[in-house]
């Protein structure tokens, strides 16, 4: 008699991935549930205030889960993991002028890359996690992430960098069920859990005060400079670079008469350029960092429908390799507020064509 699949199943004490690891224990396979911790304070105080997914109270959680689904629990540390791939990132990126996205570095390099080489090393066949994307082997045998089958909560975007070899080894059962139902399931199953809301902020900035958040990690403050138009006219002072990313509106702080916004941000001169609303909008951009999931990479023009940001619905576009590694994308209608330091994730229908970071636009 052949074995079960063996499936590890990253559980943060959410819905979400405790309902993901009722429904493979119902598939019929052996499943065993894993809590990533990583956050880097060891006072347990520090840790129950943080919560979200990397507090003491995800952690019972997705035990007392486990221990409901009658599956083996474990608690593995990916502190140094974290730090390196996700935090230390995230303040390199803002003190260079850009604006990271930290949940793409964390998937990539910690819930997938770290996670899955410590469960093959444990005779895993697959990892599995409670996001809102489902995976595909297509007919030119590649691996790609489709859209959930709810709009609202499709987390493909933030996914995109996933390698082919990530996704052969890797199981999204909710992706397949809209949230309502996800939650109707924990209900039946008697989860605890069926009614957690989800968790919205950066887990390990929870207070959203990224700037704070910078200052205490180098020791230092970021260095007020000047606000400047384009052509280099002062119009103010700014209290660091670090406070702001393009498209910005508020807290601005300048007496200009008139809503204006942050059009760049200069790190190797310290300033913060402003300009109209209309100069946030472009037709272009330029990515690097590219990561090709459907396809094996880009074979002259490409059209495709690109995201420039989590919650953007999407736009057509034209895309071409302008050097290795590096693409322009030109987009049939004007977007705004394109910002070097995010992703630009393409699509082909509802599958991941690839995606980037995005270098410059305006």
């Amino acid at each position: 008699m052949s074995r079960k699949e063996r499936v590890v199943v990253g559980m943060s004490g959410g819905v979400d991935s405790s309902v993901a690891a009722w429904l493979l224990r119902e598939q019929g396979y052996e499943v065993i549930g894993v809590t990533m911790q990583i956050w880097q304070d060891e006072e347990e105080e520090a840790l129950e205030e943080n919560g979200g997914c990397c507090g003491l109270s995800a952690v019972e959680d997705a035990r007392r889960t486990a221990q409901l689904l009658n599956i083996p629990h474990y608690v593995m540390n990916f502190k140094a993991e974290f730090k390196q791939s996700v935090m230390d990132y995230f303040v390199a990126e803002y003190l260079a002028g850009r604006t990271p996205n930290p949940c793409i570095a964390c998937n990539r390099y910690v819930k997938w890359e770290a996670l899955l080489k410590r469960s093959m090393e444990i005779g895993a066949d697959y990892i599995a996690t409670g996001h809102y994307a489902q995976i595909l082997r297509l007919e030119n045998g590649r691996y790609s992430l489709a859209r959930s089958v709810t709009a609202a909560k499709d987390q493909t975007y933030a996914l995109y960098s996933l390698t082919q070899e990530q996704l052969s080894h890797t199981l999204m059962p909710v992706g397949a069920y809209s949230k309502e139902e996800i939650r109707k399931m924990a209900e039946q199953a008697g989860l605890s859990v069926a009614k957690k809301p989800d968790s919205q902020e950066i887990c390990f900035v929870p207070d959203q005060d990224y700037a704070g958040f910078i200052e205490r990690t180098t020791g230092k403050p970021s260095p007020e400079g000047n606000f400047v138009k384009e052509d280099g006219t002062i119009l103010g002072r700014h209290k660091g670079i670090i406070h702001y990313t393009i498209g910005q509106r508020r807290g601005l702080g300048l007496p200009m008469g008139r809503r204006v916004v942050v059009t760049e941000i200069r790190p190797e001169t310290n300033e913060v350029v402003i300009g109209e609303q209309e100069d946030v909008w472009t037709d272009w951009l330029l990515a690097d960092r590219l990561n090709w999931m459907s396809v094996p990479g880009l074979a002259g023009e490409r059209e495709a429908v690109a995201k420039i940001r989590y919650n953007h619905t999407g736009t057509p576009c034209t895309i071409w390799e302008t050097a290795p590694d590096q693409v322009r994308v030109f987009f049939h209608e004007p977007v705004r507020a394109v910002t070097p330091g995010q992703a630009v994730v393409f699509y082909d229908g509802e599958c991941v064509l690839g995606g980037g970071t995005i270098l410059n636009a305006l």
